[in-house]
Order: structure tokens, then sequence, then C-alpha cells
């Protein structure tokens, strides 16, 4: 055996595997509506307003061999307005089904709520982005989402009702 494929043995033997193996992802659900055009399309000095709404679910799908499959799904509504009026609304709801092994059920659920949706999102917000710049308007950049942030706030929030 060459010293190369010796080093290549070593590094892949050395490689962390991963506790979560990605399936498939896919569009679960999608809606645009574009309620008020052609006058939601003229040009104004009012600035739109935006609303954005973020929801993580995951759920354990029962399959005959893979006792360890879930579907985590982000929902993600964005309605923008102008001077009350509704510019548009979207939403897509955006799934992956995923397999997480060797973990406990504490990491196994940060994984669901923080891990695959931080994956997930940059193509749920490419959904959005695509249906908005369709619909006539111009283009919607989503910002980023601290996902960990986010899990950590909720898990304070479900400790403190708990303890209350």
């Amino acid at each position: 055996m060459s010293d190369t494929d010796q080093q290549k043995q070593r590094i892949d033997s050395e490689m962390p595997v991963m506790p979560v193996s990605v399936h498939a992802q896919y569009v679960k659900d999608f809606s645009f509506e574009n309620p008020n055009t052609p006058a939601s399309l003229r040009p104004s000095n009012a600035k739109p307003e935006m609303d954005v709404n973020l929801v993580i679910d995951a759920m354990k799908i029962e399959e005959e061999g893979n006792p360890d499959l879930y579907e985590t799904t982000i929902s993600l509504t964005v309605k923008s307005t102008r001077e009350g009026k509704v510019l548009f609304i979207s939403e897509v709801a955006y799934s992956a089904l995923v397999t997480v092994r060797n973990v406990t059920q504490q990491q196994a659920h940060a994984i669901l709520y923080v891990e695959v949706p931080q994956m997930l999102f940059p193509f749920a917000r490419q959904v959005i982005a695509n249906a908005v710049t369709s619909g006539g308007f111009p283009p919607l950049l989503l910002n980023p989402i601290d996902f960990r942030a986010m899990y950590q706030a909720n898990r304070g929030q479900q400790q403190a009702t708990i303890a209350a």
C-alpha cells in the first residue's frame, strides 16, 4: 500500500460520522397571493411593511426498518402591506426527510429543530424570493436566522412555564 493510500485510509477513519442523513428535501405546500394587482404594482413613496413568520415542526415517521426517521418542516410566511393594503402573501412549507442516529433524544431534538432548519432555510427563502419576483415585486432578501438562539429561547420559555 502506498503512503498516499495509507494517508487517505487514516483520514477516512478519522472523519467523524454525521448523526443525520438527509433522504429528501421538498416543497410540501406553497402559495402566493397577489390580491390587489395592478394597483399594488404601481410606484409609491410609502414604504411597504413586511411581516415574516417562521414555524418549525418535526415529527417521527413510522417506517419499518428505520426507527429513526423524521420529517422536519419549516413553514415560512411573508406578508407585505402598504398603507393598510395587502401587496402580497407568500407561504411555503419546506421539509426534509432525515434519519437521526447514535445520539441522545435531547441531541436528536436539537438536530431536528436547529441543524435541519438551518439547512432548509436557504431553499425555503429562495422559493419565496422567486415567487415575489414572479409576482412583479422587487427582489425580497430575507436575512439569515439564528436557529440555535431561537431554539434556546424556546427551550427557556418551556422550562419557565414548567417551573411556574
